[in-house]
């Protein structure tokens, strides 16, 4: 298992609306609108990024899974304003 962050910029509603969706089936949580974070093996990210590809097939966009390591995460700094 390993820490990831999911990026995308897709310009077409449906297409984004299809990703973040199947971002949440995967476990993913969302901590911006086009941003997610979570735990998954590399058979999972790679299983997601295919679905991805798949869904975004030729529509305008970019989608970047970024693996962090264990150590980095735990480093992580984080200011949480919710109220």
């Amino acid at each position: 298992m390993q820490y990831l962050i999911l990026i995308y910029d897709i310009a077409n509603d449906r297409v984004r609306a299809k990703i973040a969706d199947t971002c949440l089936d995967y476990g993913l949580d969302r901590v911006q609108y086009s941003a997610f974070t979570g735990l998954l093996s590399r058979n999972h990210q790679e299983t997601l990024m295919l679905r991805l590809r798949d869904i975004l097939d030729d529509k305008c966009g970019n989608i970047r899974l970024i693996p962090i390591a264990l150590k980095e995460w735990e480093n992580q700094l984080e200011i949480d304003n919710v109220g």
